[in-house]
């Protein structure tokens, strides 16, 4: 198992309860590769050898010179180390005996089984294999005070936990769907309509089910952010590296000092604030909306890649506890959240594993039939869009 565990849990002036004890080493099983936890091993072992070989205790008395300050540092490591365990102990088993057992229902292949599926009766009777599920990502123009939003895109994410693989398509928020009830119009009226009519979360069950008509996949999650949330998530992690496939130009901000600075294509280092409006820009792109496509997947990319970090698991239980500021809507629990963290965290690699999946489209004046007046849509390609389903987003 290591060294630092049975340092960290039969140190005699250790003020650990056999509780604490016995979850960090369950915690710890699982998350003993980070680096962080790697770290002055070999300081410790020379600690071992010079008790066993000298017969001498590692007092602040008898230490070699020079290794006082060393020891108090990692003192101090061990105690912020310990703690770290231990928060994590507490976000995944959340306060209730039987860590190892806690830990078994948590792991993907156990705790994603005979999902529901949020959707049109053709899709409801659609099983996914365990350890795999479909989640819808929606980014909407939600403010504080207003019950009802448009949607600004859309990204359909089949996550396959047992192979590793995350395949994603975005959809653009101008395709034409079909609405239950209204007949056909754009997505993104789609939420807003029935948030209108029906309430904020009806409103969001019918965006999902228009995308699971028009794809065919059934859906078992969804999660909404807005603008705010996305710059707080990303602001929270320490700000992320987007590299960017083409040159931006901000012609529509949110912030109107933004209006026209300009990126180059390549690696950016970028806080919550411009990241947002780098993925919220459309007019400047090549393709327009399968340019902001490119940039949204480069903005999920930078934020996976950022979260991974070993820097960053100390800050989970603010992230966690910070949720509801993150997401506007998401019928995701803390089970399943954690359970996603624990089958990523051994074997994620974001710019590998994530895959980005495009289905073109043609912009056509058509008649909307909630607006009862013809405007600009886009019709994805059938045979396309069937083809990309079958291939990465079913068994």
């Amino acid at each position: 198992m290591g060294i630092y565990p049975l340092i960290l849990v039969n140190s005699s002036n250790d003020d650990t309860s056999e509780y604490e004890k016995k979850t960090i080493l369950t915690i710890y099983a699982q998350y003993r590769d980070i680096p962080a936890l790697k770290e002055n091993m070999a300081e410790r072992k020379a600690r071992r050898y010079f008790t066993r070989e000298k017969g001498q205790n590692m007092t602040q008395n008898n230490l070699p010179t020079g290794s006082r300050s060393t020891v108090r540092k990692s003192k101090k490591r061990h105690r912020v180390l310990r703690y770290t365990l231990l928060i994590l102990a507490i976000l995944i088993i959340g306060g209730v005996g039987g860590g190892a057992y806690e830990l078994h229902k948590l792991n993907p292949k156990n705790h994603f089984t005979h999902l529901k599926v949020i959707g049109s009766p053709s899709v409801a009777k659609y099983k996914e294999k365990a350890g795999v599920f479909n989640v819808l990502l929606i980014g909407s123009d939600a403010r504080k005070g207003n019950s009802a939003s448009h949607t600004d895109s859309m990204v359909l994410i089949h996550a396959n936990m047992n192979n590793h693989t995350y395949n994603m398509l975005s959809i653009p928020r101008d395709t034409r769907v079909y609405m239950s009830g209204y007949g056909y119009t754009k997505l993104t009226s789609v939420q807003y309509i029935s948030q209108v009519n029906h309430g904020t979360r009806q409103g969001i069950i019918d965006a999902v089910k228009s995308i699971s008509h028009l794809t065919g996949v059934p859906i078992n999650y969804y999660a909404e952010t807005n603008y705010w949330g996305l710059q707080d998530m990303v602001d929270a992690i320490g700000g992320i590296d987007m590299n960017l496939p083409f040159n931006v130009t901000l012609t529509h901000p949110w912030y109107s000092e933004n209006k026209g600075k300009t990126f180059t294509a390549g690696t950016h280092s970028l806080n919550g604030k411009m990241v947002t409006e780098l993925v919220h820009e459309r007019y400047s792109l090549p393709g327009t909306d399968y340019g902001r496509q490119q940039l949204q997947q480069a903005a999920l990319i930078g934020i996976a890649k950022k979260m991974v970090q070993p820097a960053n698991i100390t800050k989970l239980p603010a992230l966690s506890g910070s949720v509801s500021k993150f997401l506007v809507a998401t019928n995701m629990s803390k089970e399943d959240m954690v359970s996603i963290g624990l089958g990523a965290k051994n074997d994620f690699h974001p710019e590998q594993q994530i895959k980005y999946r495009q289905v073109k489209g043609r912009g056509a004046t058509m008649y909307d039939d909630i607006l009862k007046a013809n405007n600009s849509q886009i019709v994805l390609d059938p045979a396309e869009l069937k083809d990309t389903i079958k291939k990465y987003f079913t068994n």
